[in-house]
């Protein structure tokens, strides 16, 4: 239940992330070394090889002749490919040029996130903070809640009438605009309040379990009719357990914020 602009620029942070290993750990090749194919006089070098392999071992794929030849014979079928496209001239095409485009400069935009990532790495010290600064932010209990979200507050008032006549908000939920919970009986599993936006976490750790929010709580999403259902004691996993995801989220926030100096930086019509 985070902001939306904001899950949507770590999404693409996120994709940016999936595809920088591949040339952080791309091994230096000698300039000379031998190609991987000639097709037609065109010339596969051996780098390209190496970036194809680099991405394989970053997906946990062992070096072996089996994925040698695999690696080798997608590379010519591609260029095969290639070759068979531009005598149709294909390349010229307007959408085809393009795709192109945009290939590159999802490239590129890896390339200088990968660079970004080895000049600013988390440390375990910043991981190992912000473990317990969630830990502390979690107040010790966790909750595990229903909601039903509407689109108007006069809707969302009409079901907490609803449930004080008795009916029961399980039932209700198919009313929900939130897909992810509306064929669960809105329920949302057990969650600290932090995990939500300020608005709804608020008005849950407000509530005793087996009641709901006497009034609409407003979000960006809309107006929901939150219900507790129960509280117990919070059992926060090891760091070590945590700690691959937090420095993943710490790196992905640290990107997001040099994406926006830069944003900042330039001249956006």
């Amino acid at each position: 239940m985070k902001s939306s602009s904001s899950l949507f620029r770590l999404a693409l942070i996120a994709g940016l992330l999936a595809q920088a290993p591949a040339f952080a750990a791309e091994p230096a090749k000698s300039a000379a070394a031998k190609p991987i194919a000639t097709i037609n006089g065109v010339v596969i070098p051996q780098g390209a090889y190496d970036v194809l392999l680099a991405r394989a071992k970053a997906q946990g794929a062992t070096e072996s002749p089996q994925l040698t030849n695999e690696l080798r014979g997608r590379l010519i079928q591609a260029e095969l490919l290639s070759q068979a496209a531009k005598k149709k001239n294909l390349d010229k095409k307007s959408d085809v040029a393009l795709q192109l485009d945009i290939a590159r400069q999802q490239i590129l935009a890896s390339a200088y996130v990968s660079e970004f990532i080895q000049a600013n790495p988390v440390t375990d010290e910043a991981a190992r903070a912000e473990y317990d600064r969630l830990v502390a932010q979690a107040g010790g209990k966790e909750y595990k809640s229903r909601h039903i979200l509407v689109k108007e507050e006069k809707e969302a008032q009409e079901i907490i009438e609803r449930l004080k006549m008795g009916e029961k908000l399980e039932k209700l939920a198919t009313l929900s605009l939130d897909p992810g919970s509306k064929d669960k009986g809105g329920e949302l599993g057990w969650n600290v309040p932090g995990a939500f936006v300020e608005s709804f976490g608020k008005a849950l750790a407000g509530l005793t379990p087996g009641t709901y929010t006497q009034t609409p709580v407003q979000t960006q999403f809309g107006y929901h009719v939150i219900q507790l259902d129960e509280v117990r004691d919070l059992k926060a996993p090891p760091f070590e357990e945590t700690k691959q995801q937090i420095l993943q989220r710490l790196q992905a926030q640290k990107i997001d914020e040099h994406i926006q100096s830069l944003a900042k930086a330039a001249k956006i019509n």
